[in-house]
């Protein structure tokens, strides 16, 4: 595709971004469930797409009919289903950049018991689905048992990493997987929110909560529409750190961005590499070169952070400016990842869908209702909560969450989920289990990575239940 039909693609999905930005702001449901306008923006594209407009198109005027293949041309739904699996790089790679990491010792007694619950939902998640895969999907459905990997990657990885991981789903043979992937973060945040304010609710009732004595206070209506009030709008969307007449500071920051995926790319070629000086060679077995670049990324980025840390006395970086480089990568990933998704293949495969969305809404409630109070010592609804709804679909539903059940930050949950999140995102979530979990399955079958995430799963809830679940000091929270 050319240059402009590219450059038409992207403008294409600003006004998509736009458009769904205008429904947050007027349809009270899309306000009550925190829709992010990405989500909605990608619906209204896929609504006009092929499998929505142009099959209503086909059934009423016939296959020759205008607008028989949608209202979007297929060479900007191409545009659009190849931008994910570059973007997620630019995502990934800022996770850690400008965030200096804690102390050990900090981490450990905050955030141990949301590490031990966060690892057990995690490596739960690959338990039920590869049980699912090998007892259901496979036999009944006929689904490859790398379907047992898609409850992790669509709920605890979400939209960016179930897109992210579609070069690799198509190079092992199952393209399917990534729709399916795509589809299955888009229940999860959906549920995620529907079910974690219905736990609330429930909390109150029960007494659970210790903070809110009655129903959740009503969240303002700017925050529900997305708003800022001008009051209290900041001047800047983050820090100025050279003079933009010698280099604009977002491109500094995109400079920074870019060492970061190379170093990503580095690393992914070595890994290559030393595979086919080892194990791989001409008839071995292939599994580091289908590890997609984007937890490489986030690698290479920690390695620039480290050494801007060290050797960078100007202090040239911005967190700030960082997570808005993230954000806007983000908004365009998750649009362009839901616009061009094929509804054909998830009505193909509905049956298994099904099974796979039921088993992992049920995992992540019925494990926080379960585990969470009895592996988190204090506050463990305003801690849990948050990981709950992380586990089912992107970190924003976990924060909703939180500020729902903790408006005014009684508790330790934030500080606690910041940490937890910055050492369990670099594995799961589209980390380097996700990366790898989807090659493991093709080359071994599903026994050797279900054994280790059962192994995964003893420990998360050993270690909650025998130890982090036994305190009840300041400093466990």
């Amino acid at each position: 595709m050319s240059a402009q039909g590219i450059g038409l693609a992207l403008l294409l999905l600003g006004v998509l971004l736009y458009a769904g930005k205008l429904v947050r702001l007027n349809f009270v449901p899309a306000q009550k469930l925190f829709l992010p306008a990405s989500i909605i923006g990608g619906v209204i594209g896929l609504l006009m797409g092929p499998d929505v407009t142009g099959l209503l198109v086909r059934t009423l005027a016939g296959d020759q009919a205008p607008g028989a293949g949608g209202l979007i041309p297929a060479d900007i739904l191409g545009v659009w289903s190849a931008l994910p699996g570059l973007l997620i790089s630019v995502v990934f790679a800022t996770l850690l950049m400008g965030e200096p990491l804690p102390r050990f010792r900090r981490v450990l007694n905050l955030a141990g018991p949301q590490l031990a619950f966060g690892l057990s939902l995690g490596a739960g998640q690959y338990v039920v689905g590869i049980l699912a895969a090998v007892l259901i999907l496979a036999p009944v459905f006929g689904l490859p048992l790398m379907a047992g990997a898609l409850i992790e990657i669509g709920f605890e990885g979400g939209h960016g990493t179930a897109a992210g991981m579609r070069p690799v789903f198509e190079e092992l043979g199952y393209p399917e997987g990534a729709d399916l992937a795509v589809g299955m973060a888009t229940v999860g945040v959906i549920s995620g929110i529907v079910c974690g304010i219905a736990l609330i609710n429930w909390a109150i009732r029960r007494g659970h909560s210790a903070v809110l004595e009655q129903g959740p206070g009503e969240i303002p209506v700017s925050q529900q529409r997305g708003l800022i009030a001008e009051a209290e709008r900041p001047r800047s969307a983050g820090n100025l750190t050279v003079r933009p007449e010698s280099l604009e500071p977002l491109t500094l920051h995109f400079a920074f961005i870019a060492l970061a995926i190379l170093v990503g790319v580095a690393l992914q070629k070595l890994l290559v590499l030393f595979e086919a000086l080892t194990w791989g060679g001409d008839e071995g077995v292939e599994l580091l070169g289908a590890v997609p670049l984007f937890p490489l990324a986030m690698i290479g980025g920690l390695i620039v952070q480290q050494l801007l840390q060290r050797f960078d006395r100007h202090r040239l970086l911005d967190r700030e400016m960082m997570l808005r480089i993230q954000g806007f990568a983000l908004d365009l990933l998750i649009a362009a990842a839901i616009a061009s998704l094929s509804l054909t293949v998830i009505a193909a495969n509905i049956g298994a869908f099904l099974v796979l969305a039921v088993l992992g809404i049920a995992w992540n409630i019925g494990m926080f209702i379960w585990l969470a109070p009895r592996i988190i010592p204090r506050y463990w609804f305003e801690r849990g909560i948050g990981d709950m709804g992380q586990s089912m679909g992107v970190t924003a539903t976990g924060l909703i969450l939180m500020k729902i059940a903790d408006p005014e930050n009684k508790s330790p949950a934030y500080e606690a989920f910041g940490y937890k999140q910055l050492v369990f995102e670099p594995f799961f979530g589209g980390g380097l289990v996700t990366g790898i979990a989807v090659p493991v399955i093709y080359a071994f079958g599903p026994w050797p990575l279900f054994a280790v995430m059962c192994g995964l799963l003893a420990i998360g809830l050993a270690s909650g239940l025998l130890y982090f679940g036994r305190q009840r000091g300041e400093d466990a929270g």
